[in-house]
């Protein structure tokens, strides 16, 4: 199913009201650049249902997709837009194969990870969700996948959901990595979990699994997986209401009392009802701020950058 990710915007009217009724054929290609245009001062949604609601119906902002299992999907036109970014849904949610994935307006496949910006200036970066609160499937980028589009995480060949709801929306920053050949002397020595950097969003709203947000960062907790370094960017969207009160990591603190520990512990503790052990931190289990959850992700970049350059092997990640 293809899905309309809008740019709100009243331009190229025409143009925008001769998609509004038509479908457009999928493309396997490599994206032609590494550029995806991205609504500067609007939140891109992508998919904007509610995480896997159990029929098939999909609601998008202003655009409604209704459909049955074997008749032709559809969709009307509710509003004017300059679509930028399309998404293709494949399979059905919580399934093996359920795949999200992203494309260019030509119809092009690109990457979340490697194809959305991070930067937006003003120390604002492209946030893509991979998981909405409040709710428990366990969705990733699959990095070992060409194009490396959303799904849910397997073990030993069944779905993962955590055991019990996430309370903020997750997901990642495209465009860094956290490398794993790199041992980092400032939390423990522990090398890079081979990732993008993971956001915890705290705004108010659920959002949608595959919206890319602009967002600011606040702090970062140095979590620390099984000797892996995975780092927690905690971050508010700029749309939300109380994003102009909070601009460093003792603002939450001030604002949303409670939720930095809430954080921490929820993290920590998520793998004990599997039997094992509890997660650590670093960084004396507290939540570094503004400034040095900036430089991570500067260093996540710049890590990026050599893995796309091939300057790192790269595995079994996928490039494209």
């Amino acid at each position: 199913m293809w899905a309309i990710v809008p740019q709100i915007s009243i331009k190229d009217l025409s143009h925008t009201l001769s998609l509004c009724g038509k479908r457009t054929s999928s493309s396997s290609s490599m994206a032609a650049t590494r550029a995806i245009a991205i609504a500067s001062n609007s939140t891109c949604s992508l998919l904007t249902k509610k995480p896997f609601v159990g029929g098939t119906a999909l609601c998008l902002n202003n655009l409604k997709f209704s459909s049955t299992a074997g008749t032709r999907r559809s969709f009307t036109c509710r509003a004017i837009y300059n679509p930028q970014v399309l998404v293709k849904e494949e399979g059905q949610p919580e399934t093996l194969d359920y795949r999200v994935f992203f494309v260019d307006k030509s119809g092009k496949k690109v990457s979340p990870w490697h194809d959305i910006p991070l930067r937006l200036g003003d120390d604002a970066f492209n946030f893509i969700v991979e998981i909405p609160k409040e709710s428990s499937a366990k969705m990733e980028v699959a990095t070992d996948e060409p194009f490396t589009p959303i799904k849910q995480d397997t073990k030993k060949g069944k779905l993962r959901y955590y055991p019990y709801n996430i309370h903020w929306n997750y997901g990642l920053l495209p465009q860094t990595w956290e490398d794993p050949s790199f041992a980092n002397s400032e939390v423990e020595g522990a090398f890079g979990d081979n990732d993008p950097v993971d956001v915890v969003e705290i705004g108010e709203s659920q959002r949608k699994i595959g919206e890319v947000l602009k967002v600011k960062p606040l702090g970062a907790l140095a979590m620390i997986d099984e000797g892996e370094l995975d780092w927690k960017i905690i971050a508010i969207s700029l749309d939300d209401p109380k994003s102009s009160l909070v601009h460093d990591v003792h603002d939450v603190e001030k604002h949303f009392p409670g939720t930095l520990t809430a954080i921490r512990d929820w993290f920590r503790d998520y793998k004990i009802p599997d039997g094992k052990p509890a997660n650590k931190f670093g960084l004396g289990n507290q939540a570094a701020n503004k400034d040095y959850a900036l430089k991570v992700i500067t260093e996540t970049n710049e890590s990026w950058n050599k893995l796309i350059k091939r300057s790192i092997p790269a595995g079994e990640l996928s490039l494209v």
